[in-house]
């Protein structure tokens, strides 16, 4: 519980957030990258078999068993994973189009979008599946029109994958799946292995590991500036919305396992004794109990404010990953948000649609980078490259300009490629 009524506003909130585990982690991700990147396969292999119990023969997944697994899956699943890599193409395709050409004093600039030719996604196991995160990984990829989509994800105890994980490869249109997780995986796909092609953007979301792995990796390969990692909620609620289902809301995101966050914010003491009964009671009947009550037991807050203006200050100071305003003035408090990944508004408007079907990627900022980046999209698998062309009324235009800086910087060459073409030169042969 944590009782913020009564903090002036020009006081800085000090607000408590999971710990990634300072610098032990990071070194160890770093042994973990310099060694793949060293020794290859072999060392993806003894890592695999020392992390995941696992030793693995051939590391990539023969294409033919991503069909075979599609044709396996229940109707069902297999209608729900088909009805959301069709809302996820559509989203990704409903995109602004690129500027139009601009022109200015005889120079034309082009703007052009290519897609990146390799891109690594990741998709996290151990404790769930999450053919989920492949499809939000490998179709905005494929709708980018990514050359070629390889895609990582931990074996499991006998060293197979799921069918489920195989079925959305499938459908998401991947080229290449490898039976590889953790800090290994990004080591592998960044630097490339016998076994494994290097790539050229890796993408998805993981463990603090893998989340810390494509940080340190960063120059070497494309990342996103995101940092994807143990999942993250804040539910803001009153007491037009029913207590269990705000509930279930906080508990949604606390399921994924540790070092995660899941906090509810209200302003009602009656609110926030009806949502936390709620939660022991979801928490205790829940499947997944003991992932749960580690992430709550670590990153669970219930947070008494004032009123709406101080709950959403609250959320803007944790910037989280999936936001939910579950209150009768929901659209209002959404003209407060300045830093969140994703946001749902309204009670009708879990951020369990937005995690399978609502068409954005669930690839989202974590731990605060919602300050800066934003979700997986196209974006992050193509470039901007502009194309300039210059007449002759263009560089009688700029010469002199391009000249005046270029001599003010100590850069003679860079003045002289303009006026030669005006047939000029300050330069002359010894």
């Amino acid at each position: 519980m944590l009782d913020l009524r009564g903090v002036p506003d020009d006081r800085a909130l000090d607000l408590p957030r999971p710990d990634l585990g300072a610098e032990g982690p990071v070194d160890d991700v770093r042994a973990i990258l310099a060694d793949v990147r060293a020794r290859g396969d072999a060392a993806v292999r003894e890592l695999t078999k020392r992390f995941d119990g696992v030793d693995l023969g051939d590391l990539r997944v023969p294409q033919a068993e991503l069909a075979s697994a599609l044709g396996r899956l229940n109707p069902e699943l297999r209608d729900a994973l088909v009805a959301a890599r069709d809302a996820i193409e559509s989203f990704h395709r409903h995109r602004a189009p690129l500027p139009e050409r601009y022109e200015r004093d005889g120079i034309t600039v082009d703007h052009l979008e290519l897609p990146v030719d390799r891109a690594g996604v990741y998709a996290p196991g151990g404790r769930a599946k999450y053919p989920s995160s492949v499809l939000m990984t490998a179709v905005p990829a494929r709708v980018a029109g990514v050359g070629s989509i390889a895609c990582c994800v931990p074996p499991g105890p006998d060293g197979s994958l799921p069918d489920e994980i195989l079925a959305a490869a499938a459908l998401a249109g991947v080229d290449e799946v490898y039976r590889v997780g953790g800090a290994q995986a990004i080591a592998a796909m960044a630097y490339g292995t016998e076994s494994i092609p290097k790539v050229d953007v890796i993408v998805g979301p993981g463990s603090k590991w893998v989340s810390i792995a494509q940080r340190e990796v960063r120059g070497v390969v494309g990342v996103p500036a995101a940092f994807a990692g143990p999942s993250e909620v804040v539910v803001v609620a009153d007491s037009s919305v029913p207590a269990r289902w705000a509930a279930i809301d906080v508990i949604v995101q606390a399921e994924h396992g540790p070092d995660g966050l899941a906090w509810l914010v209200t302003w009602s003491e009656e609110v926030a004794r009806d949502i936390d009964a709620a939660i022991e009671q979801l928490v205790e009947a829940s499947p997944r109990r003991d992932e749960t009550v580690s992430t709550l037991a670590a990153g669970g807050h219930l947070v008494l404010v004032d009123g709406p203006a101080q709950a959403m200050r609250v959320a803007n100071e944790i910037a989280p990953e999936h936001l939910e305003l579950l209150t009768e003035n929901s659209e209002s408090l959404l003209r407060l948000v300045r830093h969140a990944g994703a946001v749902f508004v309204g009670a009708l408007a879990p951020a369990s649609v937005g995690d399978y079907i609502a068409g954005p990627s669930h690839v989202l900022p974590t731990f605060a980078t919602a300050r800066f980046a934003s979700a997986l999209g196209v974006e992050d698998f193509v470039r901007r490259v502009h194309a300039v062309r210059v007449d002759r009324r263009g560089i009688q235009h700029v010469a002199r300009h391009v000249a005046a800086i270029a001599d003010a910087e100590g850069l003679p060459a860079h003045a002289e490629s303009v006026r030669l073409r005006l047939g000029e030169t300050t330069w002359s042969a010894p």
